[in-house]
């Protein structure tokens, strides 16, 4: 018996995760929809696409099942399917640090250079136990809200410089954000090092954590 038709219609399917993910700007709503669910208007406005653009990336995405909707009054709301979504998506790039020689060198030419390293999520896991460090969610308020490494502050980064006094110098601050690609962590641990703080940049970010099965909160 012919095993072709079996391989034929199977690997139809895995092509179909193949093909949602083949462009740069699903990438980036995937990334973007890890820390929060979103609508169109609010991803176009993040991307600088046009909501016609990012209408039919997105589509692209639920025809392969890697983003799902829902209702809310009159706008739709896109959010991840599962969490092997979000884990897809940190293996694709754990592929492509790993093969790709281009992506260390973008990073290392784009990143903020942070003097002592990033901070391990095991190590951070052990200094918040003790009550040692203040932890900075940088991101935006919405996606603070969704999810968060539980003890965080939530001080957006562009709000930093107006509400320095919230962060205390009697401890070591370490800060985080969107993902290992996000440059917001980077920014704020730069400023603060800058005004004479004691600040590491955690490993990775929100989506690796969670990616983790760490203990996570949300809410305010």
């Amino acid at each position: 018996m012919s095993h072709r038709p079996f391989k034929d219609h199977i690997y139809s399917q895995f092509a179909r995760i193949g093909r949602g993910l083949a462009s740069e700007k699903r990438l980036e709503l995937l990334d973007l929809l890890a820390q929060t669910p979103r609508h169109v208007e609010a991803l176009a406005a993040e991307t600088d696409m046009s909501v016609a653009s990012v209408s039919q990336h997105l589509q692209a995405l639920r025809n392969a099942r890697l983003v799902e909707t829902q209702r809310a009054g009159t706008r739709t709301i896109y959010r991840l399917a599962s969490p092997q979504v979000l884990r897809l998506w940190l293996t694709l790039r754990s592929v492509a640090e790993e093969r790709l020689a281009e992506v260390p060198r973008i990073s290392e030419e784009f990143a903020v250079k942070q003097p002592e390293g990033d901070l391990s999520r095991d190590e951070l896991d052990r200094l918040l136990k003790e009550g040692a460090v203040f932890l900075l969610d940088v991101r935006p308020r919405l996606e603070f809200a969704h999810g968060h490494l539980p003890g965080a502050t939530n001080i957006p980064v562009e709000e930093l410089t107006e509400r320095l006094q919230e962060v205390p110098r009697d401890r070591q601050v370490v800060t985080y954000c969107r993902g290992a690609y996000c440059l917001f962590a980077d920014e704020a641990a730069a400023f603060l090092r800058e005004r004479g703080f004691s600040v590491r940049r955690l490993e990775g970010g929100w989506p690796e954590w969670w990616a983790d099965g760490r203990p996570v909160a949300a809410g305010e």
